[in-house]
């Protein structure tokens, strides 16, 4: 048989009467409880259809578990994917994660899934020139090593993304056998495994590190860089669709009404940035309007200018 998506109404049965549970009282239910967002869901749900061919008396439920929580509550769904089996309206069995045991799946659904894996796996460690897989994030490590992992990175000015292992079961796991190293932080360069704490501490004692890994360029050289993103650049609180501050909805509207296009970054989402960019262009307050990588003023100027009918020509880069 096919999986089944069930309409609400019935699921609502399902965690309220019983109904679901009865009418497949005889045979062996299996409810998967996912999420459409996580990737490990949509695979076990490849894995559920080949299940379900290779066992026709089994029944295959898929449930939404954000879609219907009063279900989720009753089952103490806390994560996902999870699955319950039921057999003669009784709750017999529960398997938490995307990394069931491999006797649970045929042969051709193991190979597909550890093929899609390893596939994940590749574009995660590709994620990024520098890829740091942690406990935590750098702003909150969840252990000693990757806070000292972390310390380091920043301390030699590495320019590195990382992944929070604790958020993906499947990823946590997988990349042990991927790269053959059990143990976590691990860090990668290009797509390639450095190794864990230990190699980055050898390596930054024999003074490798810095050739290994890709510097985070300076802060003036950012500034220069963002400030040019465009040739009309707004650095604002909040975004074009959604101003954060009364001064940046303003100062929108003046742009706006130029037809001239223009670029914004929003300085509430980097703090460096914010600080930054105060010092560099000796402005100490936000929006900051820039033509040509050039400071024309925050939103008094602004409204000078435009007052004044100077501004549609500095925005077109005429003056």
């Amino acid at each position: 048989m096919n999986i089944t998506v069930w309409k609400l109404e019935i699921l609502k049965q399902f965690g309220e009467r019983g109904e679901l549970l009865r009418l497949k009282a005889k045979s062996l239910l299996v409810v998967h409880f996912w999420a459409p967002w996580a990737p490990q869901c949509v695979q076990m749900n490849n894995v559920m259809a080949e299940l379900a061919m290779e066992h026709p008396p089994v029944s295959f439920v898929k449930l939404e578990a954000e879609a219907v929580p009063e279900i989720s509550e009753k089952y103490e769904i806390s994560s996902i994917p999870t699955f319950l089996f039921f057999k003669n309206s009784q709750k017999i069995d529960q398997l938490d994660g995307a990394h069931a045991p491999d006797s649970s799946f045929p042969p051709s659904a193991n190979k597909h899934f550890k093929e899609d894996l390893n596939l994940r796996l590749k574009k995660l460690t590709h994620a990024a020139p520098c890829m740091c897989f942690m406990k935590g994030t750098p702003q909150e490590p969840r252990c000693g090593f990757s806070k000292h992992m972390v310390e380091i990175l920043h301390k030699h000015n590495i320019q590195f993304s990382s992944f929070d292992i604790f958020s993906d079961e499947e990823v946590r796991q997988g990349l042990k056998t991927y790269s053959n190293w059990p143990t976590y932080p691990q860090l990668y360069v290009s797509g390639e495994l450095i190794g864990g704490l230990d190699i980055v501490k050898e390596l930054e004692t024999s003074e490798e590190l810095d050739t290994v890994c890709p510097k985070a360029p300076k802060l003036e050289e950012r500034l220069n860089v963002l400030t040019n993103t465009a040739s009309v650049m707004l650095f604002m609180k909040g975004s074009k669709q959604e101003a954060k501050c009364g001064f940046s909805k303003q100062i929108l509207e003046i742009p706006n009404r130029t037809g001239v296009g223009y670029e914004t970054f929003d300085i509430l989402e980097d703090e460096e940035v914010r600080r930054g960019l105060k010092k560099c262009s000796n402005w100490p307050t936000y929006p900051q309007l820039y033509v040509k990588g050039e400071l024309v003023g925050g939103l008094d100027i602004v409204k000078e200018l435009k007052e004044n009918g100077e501004l549609l020509p500095i925005l077109r880069g005429e003056n």
